[in-house]
């Protein structure tokens, strides 16, 4: 079984990878769960089975994290930002004790962010995390995230996109 999301037509189309769970290694699979299931369903509940207790978190963001507790309130605020809020994951590589990847991120903007208050639309960002393991559990995990493709899409403006012509 994959779980692959409906298109939204607002989003680009790019198709999940296979998350088939006996496809992916065992650190592949942890990555999976992650996203899939704590951060889309927002069941905190895998934190503690997910991160060491003390693992440092860097989100896409931008916000730097230490422990179960300050990264719970993180998902909880971003999930209650963003209904619907999804996860993409559209490449994983994996290398030793470290697994990277393309996601997608995106949700119906429903309260303020970054300034901007509620579109009632739906938003995007890509991000790139790199998590790093140390045995079965994410010790650390740096996401690069998107944010100005994120924020001109809270509020686009005319004449924001970049012009490369030297006309």
């Amino acid at each position: 079984m994959t779980h692959r999301q409906k298109h939204h037509p607002e989003l680009p189309r790019e198709e999940e990878i296979d998350l088939t769970p006996s496809r992916l290694s065992a650190q592949k699979n942890v990555v999976r769960v992650f996203y899939k299931d704590l951060w889309d369903k927002a069941d905190l509940s895998l934190v503690p089975t997910t991160f060491h207790p003390d693992f440092t978190f860097r989100g896409s963001l931008g916000p730097v994290l230490v422990g179960h507790r300050q990264f719970g309130n993180y998902v909880s605020w971003l999930t209650e930002t963003l209904e619907d809020y999804t996860s993409d994951i559209l490449e994983l590589v994996e290398e030793g004790s470290r697994v990277s990847g393309k996601l997608r991120f995106h949700g119906i903007h429903r309260r303020t962010l970054f300034g901007e208050p509620p579109t009632d639309r739906r938003v995007w960002w890509y991000g790139a995390p790199i998590f790093t393991f140390d045995g079965p559990l994410v010790r650390d995990l740096w996401v690069l995230g998107d944010i100005h493709g994120l924020r001109s899409r809270l509020a686009p403006a005319e004449g924001s996109a970049l012009s490369f012509d030297r006309g």
